[in-house]
């Protein structure tokens, strides 16, 4: 095993256990709360580029009418050019002009430019249009000249203002720099604050899960591995008390899947001895057939049927701990006879005191195989005789009764026994192997394999009733589908 398989490395040296800081959620939680933030402030710095620009131009062209208002009281030629060219200076533009009633005046003039490139009439145009101007400036402006209109104040006289645009672009270059600054500033504290919000909450929690299934999996078996759930009513607090219980039934399942390895490794090697001291029984059982007894030709075929299944049995066993059991080869078959093969397999004592009835019709059939429904019945009578045996008081009735009736193309068997009923674990945990037995130092093996033979017929295994003195399982074996084809072609052929 190379190194990078024991240490869990991908081929090109990163670790699938460790992520790298560049790539953990941290990092990126980070990241997009910065970017987030940032598109926010963008979405907030295009209005109020759009508000500062107007209000710079509004504080340019008050100005402007502030002198107007003083000029247009005096007369124009008491103001010498140096003194126009002050005033204009000082404002950055080059010209003022009122319009009363229609009439345009111009106040001050340094000098004309040959064409305006752009009206901006501070009183018209929506958000939008201021945006787009804003925007007009800042990326295209420097060297255009603009027409400012728009009242001041009360008045009812319309200011214009000729300026060009240099100092506006540089006074929202300036204005946009800080904002810049300031929502960077905003989204690293934000982010910061986020981060160690989510981490804690969520990042965290996760982290430590995460790091618990890493553990988990080193030593399943281990029950020191399984992660302890905090108390959080919210999504993490389900997902850690889920974990948890997984861990737990997992660890569970390894420890029942370990016992059937160790059990059939067991199996197999009783197995193996087995075989040939029933291949021995088998040869004398033969020969006990030649014997001209009454009694010993009453049992003898008994016998051989017993040892039969027995061998047929153990040849199986190696088989079914491989894979599953074999599909079944159905036939019909006469249950009356395979009731009463079942009760003579269970060998119960006349002095028992349990009583066994047979309550099938004598004609019925069931479309199954019969090797398997024998286990089937063979292992559910085996477990109410064993129930039943517990009880010493010779006045309680002890009886097994096992009765079926077909319906259409369907054949319900019940096993009724008037044994002491399940315990509630075996009720929780029916045909769960090693856990769903009914009585102390059993596997409960019996009803998980009646549970799959019947399954492997396509019907059900179901407890109907479990009470004190009632004990009844109920066995659904539907017929084998008709193969239309094959019977189409069996009508075909001529007679």
């Amino acid at each position: 095993m190379s190194a990078s398989e024991e240490t869990g490395d991908l081929p090109g040296g990163e670790s699938t256990r460790n992520v790298p800081l560049t790539r953990g959620l941290s990092t990126k939680l980070l990241l997009l709360t910065v970017l987030f933030v940032m598109l926010a402030e963008v979405l907030i710095f295009l209005p109020s580029v759009a508000n500062f620009r107007l209000q710079w131009l509004g504080q340019r062209l008050g100005t402007a009418a502030s002198v107007a208002t003083v000029l247009m009281h005096a007369d124009p030629m008491d103001l010498s050019q140096v003194a126009q060219d002050d005033v204009l200076m000082s404002l950055g533009a080059k010209a003022i002009a009122v319009r009363d009633e229609g009439e345009s005046r111009l106040l001050v003039v340094t000098e004309m430019p040959p064409h305006v490139d752009l009206h901006v009439d501070l009183e018209a145009g929506g958000p939008m249009l201021a945006i787009a101007g804003a925007l007009d400036t800042l990326f295209y402006g420097g060297d255009k000249t603009l027409r400012v209109t728009g009242p001041v104040g009360d008045s009812d006289k319309v200011f214009e203002l000729i300026i060009p645009d240099t100092q506006l672009r540089q006074a929202m270059l300036t204005f946009s720099r800080n904002v810049a600054g300031l929502s960077l500033l905003i989204s690293l504290i934000t982010a910061t604050l986020v981060f160690y919000a989510i981490n804690r909450m969520m990042i965290r929690p996760v982290r430590r899960m995460t790091q618990s299934m890493l553990t988990f999996a080193q030593a399943p078996e281990d029950a020191g591995r399984i992660i302890s759930p905090r108390a959080r009513a919210d999504e993490l607090g389900v997902a850690e008390r889920e974990l948890a219980s997984m861990q737990t039934t997992l660890q569970r399942t390894l420890a029942e899947q370990k016992h059937l390895a160790d059990l059939g490794l067991a199996v197999s090697k009783i197995n193996h001895d087995m075989r040939n001291i029933l291949a021995s029984a088998q040869l004398i059982s033969d020969r006990l057939r030649l014997v001209k007894d009454p009694t010993v030709q009453t049992f003898a075929p008994k016998l051989v049927r017993a040892i039969d299944r027995a061998v047929a049995y153990t040849e199986g066993v190696l088989a079914y701990g491989r894979t599953q059991e074999a599909p079944p080869s159905r036939r019909r078959v006469r249950l009356s006879r395979l009731v009463d093969d079942v009760i003579g397999l269970l060998g119960i004592d006349s002095t028992s005191g349990i009583e066994f009835v047979n309550s099938v019709a004598p004609d019925l059939e069931i479309d199954a195989d019969a090797e398997q429904f024998f286990r089937v019945l063979s292992n559910l009578g085996r477990n109410a005789v064993q129930a039943m045996a517990g009880d010493r008081d010779a006045a309680l009735v002890r009886r097994l009764t096992i009765a079926a009736e077909r319906t259409g193309t369907v054949c319900r068997v019940t096993v009724a026994d008037t044994g002491p009923g399940l315990p509630k674990k075996a009720r929780e945990n029916l045909f769960a192997a090693f856990r769903g037995s009914a009585r102390s130092g059993g596997t409960g093996l019996g009803l998980a394999i009646a549970n799959e033979l019947v399954r492997a017929h396509g019907g059900t295994l179901e407890l109907v009733e479990s009470i004190g003195g009632s004990t009844v399982f109920a066995i659904t074996i539907p017929d084998q589908p008709v193969n239309l084809d094959q019977a189409r072609s069996a009508m075909r052929r001529p007679a």
